[in-house]
């Protein structure tokens, strides 16, 4: 399982800085590498210090972290909605994601062009909303003219359709996203067709320059971004678009000297990564061995079978039970019969709730 992440906002606010030290950061480092696929997609593995750790106790010939796939959109413009700046093009990238990340500029710098003119973080963050909601309101509208013809006919769900739509798109033009209106079961299933652009779960990426970074959040124009979103509850992330490329463009050992200069603990790219992997509730796990360490991305409140399963159906299928060692008690006991002899392995069953950090091998039999 791979979460997909559109990286969206204005022009020129550092997008593709952004995304280009994401693709340097992974080739430079051995542990972070990045694939790129196409010019703007690219796959890149998620930092997991609990993976580092299980590596450096078991020394397996080969570390396969989880990833996040990330696809630089271009700047969306006001009237994209209307096809402004291959608008419909853009919208349509933003629609294959599963959740977006949304760079606003919270710099100033002369030799940069803002296309508003002037930096509001705030306004931005308003452009760019409106037109996700204006194009989800011209799908509900198309989707309602459906189902005001066939509800009709006794439909139930073209009925269901016929009495929520008009609700979802009231909602809209208030200036309301979907990801904040309420649905019943039923509902949802109305609208996971029409894959809403504003159900898609966000977080914000406020992007300074590196005399910024010391102050993080309180930074003044961060703190412009923090209260316009502050009511949706989502997140912000503080980073140095520039910053970043130039932490990515050293050699690994050259690193850390410089993020100490810079005032930082980690690239802010790794928080980033663990940010987007994290918003849409996944979590990971663990199977560790002498042939191969490996991190696993499942949904939180997976139960032993389902996780089993993300290995191979047959897993899935034949379960019988599943080995359970937490990850620190592995690194601290620093072997499996170990733990075990320590009363650490637990055995767990079919309707055990995976936790995130678990170590896990799973017995089957089909």
């Amino acid at each position: 399982m791979s979460l997909s992440v559109g990286i969206v906002g204005l022009p020129n606010v550092g997008k593709s800085t952004l995304f280009n030290a994401l693709s340097d950061a992974g080739a430079e480092a051995a542990n972070y590498p990045f694939c790129t696929i196409e010019p703007n997609l690219g796959i890149v593995l998620v930092p997991d210090p609990r993976l580092d750790a299980l590596v450096e106790v078991i020394m397996p010939k080969s570390t396969v972290p989880t990833t996040v796939t990330f696809l630089d959109i271009a700047g969306l413009v006001a009237g994209a909605s209307k096809g402004e700046g291959l608008g419909n093009q853009f919208l349509a990238h933003i629609r294959s994601v599963d959740a977006i990340a949304h760079v606003v500029r919270c710099f100033e710098d002369p030799n940069i062009q803002h296309v508003a003119n002037k930096i509001d973080p705030a306004a931005d963050v308003e452009t760019i909303d409106t037109e996700l909601i204006l194009r989800d309101i011209q799908s509900l509208e198309k989707r309602f003219e459906r189902a005001r013809k066939q509800s009709k006919s006794g439909d139930k769900l073209e009925k269901l359709a016929f009495e929520l739509l008009p609700r979802v798109i009231a909602a809209l033009n208030e200036g309301q996203s979907a990801r904040e209106l309420e649905f019943t079961d039923d509902e949802r299933a109305v609208l996971a067709e029409l894959d809403l652009l504003t159900a898609k779960p966000v977080f914000y990426v406020a992007n300074v320059s590196e005399g910024q970074l010391a102050a993080g959040l309180e930074d003044p124009l961060v703190q412009q971004l923090v209260a316009k979103v502050a009511p949706t509850g989502a997140e912000v992330v503080v980073i140095s678009a520039n910053t970043e490329a130039e932490i990515a463009a050293l050699d690994p050992d050259e690193r850390p000297e410089f993020l100490a200069e810079v005032g930082l603990k980690e690239p802010g790219l790794h928080k980033l990564i663990r940010t987007a992997y994290e918003l849409l509730d996944l979590i990971t796990y663990f199977t560790a061995g002498e042939k191969e360490c490996r991190a696993w991305t499942i949904h939180r409140g997976t139960k032993a079978p389902g996780a089993a399963g993300v290995i191979h159906s047959d897993f899935e299928r034949g379960f019988i039970k599943a080995e359970v060692i937490d990850w620190q008690t592995l690194v601290e006991l620093r072997s499996e019969a170990a733990a075990k002899a320590a009363g650490k392995l637990r055995i767990e069953g079919k309707e055990y709730v995976v936790r995130d950090g678990d170590v896990m091998h799973f017995r089957f039999n089909v």
